[in-house]
């Protein structure tokens, strides 16, 4: 009999009943606007805030709407102009260089390596073509960042981290957004606290965290942040700073405030799932698996494996037959972006340049998401579904 998986891979689990209470609180009170407080109030996104802060170590946090709105607001405090040139990882999804693209910069990509991570050799050789650069922790892969600090300390590269993926990740036990200068987290609903929408930006520099609670759109209410600069700080900034309104309200922060508690959990969870995933198809033939470092304490909210120099054909294969048997995989190698799924070269309004190497390991990339509804069972079946589907396709390509 053909296995087949029928599950969903949208579906995310539900929300703890202590977010449910949250949000029932704040909208009982009607007052969902951050800054619309009750005098000696706190309000559930300031809270958030100081939480958030506290479970990375960083010194100021601002809730915003989006991860996209964390990083664009990020690139703006730093000074990011049109015409900029900014560093960032060739791959990673969209809204990474859209960030960079819609302050009118000019998105420059750094390739990949088979490790999915940003490859620090060519980050070295560009690190003087930029002022800034927006790292991707593409799909959860964090690379050698103390190689990575060396490079852009050398050359005076700023760095802000997107840990869209990597939100309760460290390497060498540093949690991930706290090696470069801010740190983009989101809480979309893929992400690992699901708000719908949502952003979290970290940073220790107080004029940096000024500038982008201005940029958040806090009009002259900064006062009303649980996690913020001194007054005085934003008095040197206040009247050069726009107001890019972005800002998170009440009902978000307050089911976020409720997820926190349990990320740490959901992490660990997370990742003995993707574990059964990566003991399941070690060995297949022809399919590699990307080895992670010892350094490196990830959070397997996905699951990607390359098939190395195969025929389009045969990938396309792959897919169609695991989608067949109810397993839902993204090949980043096809010639159209799809859904969530494109590459650089997809970004025309960027002027991307070829990158051969780095388009051999693009078209090799097959991704799925691993939601906690799937049980360890669910993991185990569809490891085997798609070790089935390649070892078919491997026969296939061998026969030919």
């Amino acid at each position: 009999m053909v296995e087949r998986f029928t599950g969903s891979f949208t579906q995310q689990a539900p929300l703890p009943d202590a977010a449910l209470k949250a949000a029932e609180t704040v909208l009982g009170t009607g007052r969902l606007h951050r800054y619309n407080l009750q005098p000696g109030e706190t309000g559930e996104v300031s809270a958030l805030e100081r939480e958030f802060a506290d479970y990375v170590g960083a010194a100021f946090c601002i809730a915003v709407t989006s991860g996209g709105y964390a990083m664009a607001t990020a690139l703006r405090a730093l000074g990011v102009q049109a015409g900029d040139r900014v560093l960032s990882n060739a791959f990673t999804l969209a809204p990474v260089p859209g960030a960079i693209a819609s302050l009118g910069a000019e998105p420059v990509f750094v390739g990949v390596t088979k490790d999915l991570t940003i490859d620090l050799d060519d980050l070295a050789s560009k690190a003087d073509q930029a002022g800034v650069l927006l790292l991707s922790h593409m799909r959860g892969h964090v690379c050698d960042m103390d190689r990575l600090m060396a490079i852009c300390d050398r050359a005076g590269l700023r760095v802000v981290e997107d840990c869209a993926h990597t939100m309760g990740a460290t390497w060498k036990s540093v949690p991930s957004g706290r090696h470069g200068v801010i740190g983009c987290y989101s809480t979309q609903t893929y992400k690992h606290m699901n708000s719908g929408e949502g952003g979290l930006i970290v940073t220790d520099d107080a004029e940096l965290a000024a500038k982008m609670i201005l940029l958040s759109g806090s009009y002259m209410l900064y006062d009303r942040h649980g996690s913020a600069p001194q007054a005085e700080v934003f008095e040197t900034v206040k009247y050069d700073t726009p107001n890019v309104s972005g800002r998170m309200d009440h009902l978000r922060a307050a089911i976020l405030r409720a997820q926190l508690a349990e990320l740490s959990s959901n992490c660990a969870a997370w990742t003995a799932r993707y574990r059964m995933l990566e003991d399941g198809l070690r060995g297949v033939s022809g399919l590699t698996i990307v080895e992670r470092p010892d350094e490196e304490d990830f959070v397997g909210s996905s699951f990607q494996f390359l098939l190395f120099d195969w025929p389009n054909s045969a990938i396309e294969d792959v897919v169609a037959g695991c989608a067949a048997r109810g397993v839902e995989l993204k090949w980043f190698g096809a010639a159209e972006p799809k859904g969530f799924t494109s590459v650089y070269s997809h970004w025309r309004y960027a002027k991307p340049t070829e990158m051969p190497r780095s388009d051999r390991v693009l078209r090799a990339v097959l991704d799925m998401r691993v939601p906690l509804t799937f049980s360890r069972d669910d993991c185990a079946l569809i490891a085997r579904i798609i070790a089935d589907e390649v070892t078919r396709a491997a026969l296939q390509i061998a026969a030919q």
